[in-house]
């Protein structure tokens, strides 16, 4: 462990804000002089509606059209769907703050409209929002892939292997995919890379005035914002990257997949506390009378499951052992997941219960989600090719981590993906302006510290990194604290970053 991680592990946030041991980057002066090539200005207007979210009052949409390929930026377009919810404030106002959503495939449409409010409130009107729906998701100008219903559920696009541990089944699942993508993608499909994204980007901020733009990026996204400081550093004003994974160009997507593995390991502790905790009874939830009976109640379970399926409350679709593996996954992104999995669980164990399937079970993926989610990760490095050694990695990825029986480092598409170009993922370094600041979770499922810390070194004295003594996927303004918070806030609005990399205690 390096001396920085020590420290990270040791020093509260208030501690360092006690000792006044907080550094200033960035003037308060807005940044509204336009760099880079013009942008035709955007046409603002109202949001079409979103189903299952409410827009905040005031914000707005609008098109962006990019170049498919910015090596021929005279040919074909793309529209990128994108939106700005302005400050209440104006009189506050430092600049503009683009927040980026995860996925590959998330949506910043939405997700600016679920934070918007709280964001604008706790950066206190400092900023117009604004975000985007990269290319290929929500209502930008989408890629399919022509896949087969079957093999859009989420136990079969993610690589989960057969009960016996059997991959053969996930290996020409893989290839016919590969195939399908190659065959209906077009060129389309392949433009959707993070390079493209940091871009498109960059169109955004010319089209919005902007010399320099604050950023709060998410999972997925804290890649995508970190590739882009690293590519335009002299337009990026205060980073903030929450959740973060591996950023070696070596293992990027498919490190960021096999780290599934021992995150989901580091957090299911958090799950076993929470379903053990007497005050469980009341609600008929409680699984064991133990947080150290709820992982083997788990896993023998999903055997069972593996062994004979239960009818479930969608028709024609069962809960498997897999299935209960892959509702595990989406439940551990934050302690809201707890109670519907505790359900899950006890409906799945009693003899006369039909398990009421989460929506991520319920169905097909749309064509065009999958497409996006394999896209991204295939295009941006050359995976591992099927004959690497899957069947092996797999076996020792079940006995070490049970909990997610060798999905992590799998066979995927991706291994049969074909490229028109080697692809050259960014490497990210530390040399550009000390302006990021790194929010994260000790118990991540989905990016573990593990991954963060390696961002964290490859940013050196560009970053510092506030760990949060919690579990999930996601701080700031979500499964964090608010001492997190407070640091997040205090950084986007003043541009202090503490002097040290900080720990905020539970």
């Amino acid at each position: 462990m390096t001396t920085w991680t020590r420290k990270a592990l040791l020093l509260t946030v208030s501690a360092a804000a006690a000792a006044g041991t907080l550094t200033a980057v960035g003037a308060p002066a807005a940044h509204s002089r336009p760099a880079g090539p013009a942008t035709p200005p955007l046409a603002w207007g109202p949001c079409a509606p979103l189903p299952g979210a409410a827009f905040p009052a005031g914000q707005q949409c609008a098109t962006l059209r990019v170049p498919l390929d910015y090596r021929a930026p005279g040919g074909r377009t793309v529209d990128v769907a994108v939106t700005r919810l302005r400050t209440d404030r104006p009189e506050a106002r430092r600049g503009t703050l683009l927040v980026l959503a995860g996925g590959p495939g998330g949506s910043g449409v939405r997700r600016l409209a679920q934070k918007g409010e709280a964001l604008r409130e706790a950066t206190e009107g400092a900023y117009d929002l604004i975000s985007l729906d990269p290319r290929g998701v929500g209502g930008s100008t989408r890629a399919t892939c022509g896949i087969p219903g079957p093999d859009r559920h989420a136990v079969t696009l993610r690589s989960w292997p057969s009960a016996d541990g059997s991959i053969a089944e996930n290996t020409e699942r893989s290839r016919r995919t590969a195939e399908s993508c190659d065959r209906n993608g077009g060129p389309l499909l392949r433009s959707l890379t993070t390079r493209n994204q940091a871009r498109d980007i960059d169109r955004l901020r010319a089209a919005v005035g902007e010399r320099k733009l604050s950023v709060w990026a998410h999972s997925y996204g804290s890649y995508a914002g970190a590739v882009y400081a690293q590519e335009h550093p002299d337009r990026v004003d205060r980073l903030v990257l929450d959740s973060t994974g591996d950023p070696d160009p070596a293992r990027v997507a498919y490190g960021w997949l096999a780290n599934m593995g021992p995150g989901t390991a580091a957090s299911f502790p958090g799950f076993a506390a929470w379903a053990a905790d007497p005050a469980r009874d009341a609600e008929g939830l409680r699984l064991a009378r133990r947080a150290e009976d709820v992982r083997p109640l788990f896993l023998a379970l999903a055997r069972e499951l593996d062994r004979a399926p239960r009818e479930s409350d969608v028709p024609g679709v069962p809960l498997t052992g897999n299935g209960l593996r892959q509702a595990l996954q989406s439940a551990l992104q934050g302690d809201a997941g707890f109670a519907p999995l505790a359900r899950l669980v006890r409906a799945a164990r009693d003899p006369e219960g039909r398990p009421a399937l989460p929506p991520e079970l319920a169905g097909p993926l749309p064509d065009e989600d999958a497409a996006v989610s394999m896209a991204v990760v295939c295009n941006d490095v050359r995976w591992p090719g099927p004959a690497s050694g899957y069947a092996r990695r797999v076996a020792a990825d079940r006995a070490r981590y049970p909990l997610t029986a060798g999905m992590p480092v799998n066979i995927t598409p991706c291994a049969f993906w074909k490229h028109e170009e080697e692809p050259r993922p960014a490497r990210i370094t530390d040399e550009g302006p000390s302006n990021v600041l790194m929010i994260q979770s000790l118990r991540d499922p989905a990016t573990p510290l593990a991954g963060a810390l390696r961002m964290r070194a490859a940013l050196g004295e560009r970053a510092r990194m506030v760990t949060v003594e919690r579990g999930g996927h996601g701080m700031y303004l979500g499964n964090g604290d608010a001492c997190g918070d407070r640091v997040v806030s205090d950084f986007l609005v003043t541009g202090r970053l503490p002097a040290r990399d900080a720990h905020c205690p539970d």
